[in-house]
């Protein structure tokens, strides 16, 4: 906040905190907003997609809400952060960011103080799972009456059968990343109930199947070249994007429901990279083309752009808000924000084609009015950058005193 004051003129870094923290504005709100934008601008055509994934901010200490030692994808280990569970809505290259999530886990849900030190909504003390924040990501997208033909989905949330079976009851189609040791099975299962022997034991209840399941990778590996199929997903800035195809109708199930599910497996391969495959379950219809499958899995590509861009060029990881709604309003902020740009860049594709968010800021950096930085304001913002460093300093080596001992009572003698 004191970064932004010193550049906007006639601002108080304590306003823009108070207008973070404690104004009365529903984030809410203006994610919906912000998603009916998208919508206008690539909802309804073929081949738009709601896509899920999340993004990992790194943070120390233990204050700021959600914060916990948990998996940080972005670094690939556990570390102490926070994790956003978001929604993008897109089309090809234009995606915008349009809910998010704030994933609480357990510690944090068994603690009811320190969610009400952080501002977390009484509704909102429940733990739930990022599936189900997925789940409640797209329930909220069509409630906004959003336009979109597939819900994509990377590899945690494809692990999650729950998920998926209720995409798939709600009438969704989803296109889901798996892991290569997923059990799949190349025949119905067709799940029963053994018949109990009288007289031997409790009846039985747990279902069976004569079928023997295979992991994906597995499977994959025994198929011969010649079932590849090769083809072009998208052309590019580095050129097309040649793959190989690999698919087939596989049946999946959980081993405790008596439902079986037959879907589609997609696995893609890079040429001259046959180590390096990616596989995708998809309950899209029959008919559905190999390749228009191929293409829906590829799009995710794009997701992992917008948030390159977000964090880049909108801030999407930098703020300063420790409390529940500052968190959920400063991502609502972000994403208001990269709407904004993909219009422009949507408005501006005949003229610039080649128009990025990095242009757009570029030029608002030069044309927003900025403070005026004379000498006595330069020295000015310099010594209220050094009172404010030299209070949390202090502040720093009083938290970490010790304590003085009470003296234990004089004991008086006869």
């Amino acid at each position: 906040m004191e970064r932004m004051a010193e550049v906007v003129p006639d601002s108080d870094s304590q306003v823009l905190q108070n207008f973070l923290t404690h104004s009365s504005w529903d984030h809410r709100e203006v994610m919906d907003k912000v998603a009916r934008s998208a919508n206008d601008s690539v909802g309804g055509d073929e081949g738009s997609g709601l896509y899920i994934d999340e993004s990992c901010f790194a943070k120390k200490g233990k204050h700021s809400v959600g914060v916990a030692r948990q998996w940080n994808g972005r670094l690939g280990k556990t570390d102490n952060c926070q994790v956003g569970v978001f929604g993008a809505l897109g089309k090809g290259q234009h995606v915008s960011l349009i809910d998010a999530r704030l994933y609480l886990p357990q510690v944090w849900t068994g603690d009811p103080k320190r969610c009400a030190k952080a501002g977390i909504p009484h509704q909102a003390r429940v733990h739930k799972t990022k599936p189900d924040l997925a789940m409640e990501i797209v329930e909220q997208a069509r409630s906004n009456e959003l336009r979109f033909e597939w819900v994509g989905m990377d590899a945690v949330y494809g692990s999650s059968m729950e998920l998926l079976q209720g995409l798939d009851e709600k009438g969704e189609t989803f296109i889901a990343d798996i892991r290569k040791n997923r059990h799949i099975y190349l025949e119905d299962p067709a799940p029963y109930v053994p018949a109990s022997q009288p007289g031997k034991g409790r009846p039985r209840c747990r279902l069976r199947s004569d079928q023997e399941p295979v992991e994906v990778g597995a499977w994959v590996a025994d198929q011969p070249d010649s079932a590849w199929k090769r083809t072009t997903l998208r052309d590019g800035e580095r050129g097309s994007l040649i793959v190989e195809l690999l698919g087939t109708r596989v049946w999946i199930w959980d081993k405790q429901s008596a439902t079986v599910h037959q879907w589609h497996l997609i696995c893609r391969r890079e040429v001259g990279k046959s180590n390096t495959i990616k596989y995708s379950l998809s309950n899209a219809p029959v008919d559905v083309s190999l390749s228009r499958l191929g293409r829906m899995q590829a799009q995710r590509f794009w997701v992992e752009r917008a948030f390159q861009d977000a964090k880049s060029h909108m801030g999407l990881g930098h703020y300063q808000a420790r409390k529940w709604l500052s968190w959920h309003r400063h991502m609502a902020l972000v994403m208001m924000a990269q709407q904004f740009m993909l219009e422009e860049r949507m408005i501006n594709a005949e003229t610039y084609p080649l128009l990025s968010c990095y242009d757009i800021q570029i030029m608002l950096c030069h044309t927003l009015p900025a403070r005026h930085m004379d000498q006595q304001t330069i020295k000015a913002l310099m010594k209220e950058r050094h009172r404010r460093r030299q209070a949390a300093i202090e502040s720093a080596r009083r938290r970490s005193k010790p304590k003085a001992r009470p003296e234990a009572p004089a004991v008086l003698s006869d």
